[in-house]
């Protein structure tokens, strides 16, 4: 009977052993804390004419996430921002075999630019109804013009959405700096199982700004919709709210000097561009939505200038920097 005490006792000394670490172990997953990295644009104009607001500090910015101001705990400028980790995603469906040769040069011509020599990396894939990752992330011009120029044909189908979802999960997730996609495509999305709401998503939620450049109108004339002023088509406005969503802006070009226009100024974007860091105040893992608002209180800020940053994020755990 002793023996049988002594046997119950111990079981329950292993039990309050157990509980005891259990509540150790919780307590230090309760004081891990995310931080949310948020790319900030401050500009003027529209489009081409994009001019950018150089000279502010932390202090100008304000953060507020669900109406509520939050903690920056980093700030950086064009003097010091973190690496650029660029990937070049190009719509090769049959529309595009015309535009392909010049789509190719430019962009071509783009990651030269925007890629600083030992800092940023660029990559190169391609989507039609197959998603192709053609180079990887690399700080090698030579490389990237190589995989861009042996592209030769095109697909069947449009599959932009699956080609966001996969970049961003696959490559962008844990790039160590600053995320970006530049798309350039010709139509809306015709082939893939993800869908806006879930490129969106996975961009907010691996930190990506997605640019997109439209080169629907081909090279001889203006963008129907856009230059006549009447209402843009549905894959227009899907393209922008993708690229409004995540902090990015989408460009539909005209002619070739337009497209190149637009290269340029997104690469004068990612030079201009303000990094804030913050720790939100609400640190629970809940999967719901959360609304970002920025607001900067400068004299140098007048009326005529806008930001452009993400709109907000899921709390998911997977997703945020821990």
């Amino acid at each position: 009977m002793k023996n049988l005490v002594r046997f119950f006792s111990f079981l329950g000394l292993i039990s309050v052993l157990s509980l005891s670490a259990f509540s150790q172990v919780s307590s230090k997953s309760d004081d891990r804390t995310f931080e949310v990295r948020l790319p900030v644009s401050v500009f003027k104009g529209k489009n081409e004419k994009k001019t950018f607001l150089k000279g502010l500090t932390k202090g100008d910015f304000v953060v507020l996430e669900d109406g509520v101001q939050q903690e920056i705990t980093f700030f950086s400028d064009e003097k010091n921002n973190p690496p650029v980790y660029v990937g070049v995603l190009m719509d090769t469906s049959p529309s595009t075999a015309g535009k392909l040769k010049f789509s190719k040069e430019s962009a071509k011509n783009f990651l030269y630019t925007v890629l600083r020599l030992r800092k940023d990396r660029g990559a190169f894939m391609t989507f039609d109804h197959e998603v192709n990752l053609i180079q990887d992330f690399t700080d090698k011009q030579d490389l990237i013009d190589r995989a861009i120029e042996g592209v030769k044909k095109s697909g069947s189908q449009t599959a932009l959405y699956d080609a966001v979802w996969q970049f961003s999960d696959e490559k962008l997730r844990t790039a160590p700096g600053r995320r970006v996609i530049v798309i350039i495509t010709d139509g809306e999305d015709t082939f893939s199982r993800a869908d806006l709401n879930d490129a969106i998503d996975i961009a907010q939620r691996t930190e990506t700004t997605v640019f997109a450049i439209s080169t629907k109108a081909g090279f001889g004339g203006a963008v129907p919709g856009v230059e006549a002023g009447t209402v843009k088509d549905k894959g227009d406005k899907d393209l922008e709210r993708l690229c409004e969503e995540t902090g990015g802006a989408a460009y539909f070009t005209g002619d070739q000097l337009a497209l190149e226009r637009a290269f340029k100024k997104i690469s004068e974007e990612l030079q201009q561009q303000y990094i804030l860091t913050y720790r939100p105040a609400n640190q629970n893992y809940n999967n719901e939505p959360r609304k970002i608002e920025v607001r900067v209180n400068s004299p140098l800020f007048t009326k005529e200038y806008r930001l452009d940053y993400k709109k907000g994020y899921n709390a998911v755990r997977d997703s945020l920097k821990q």
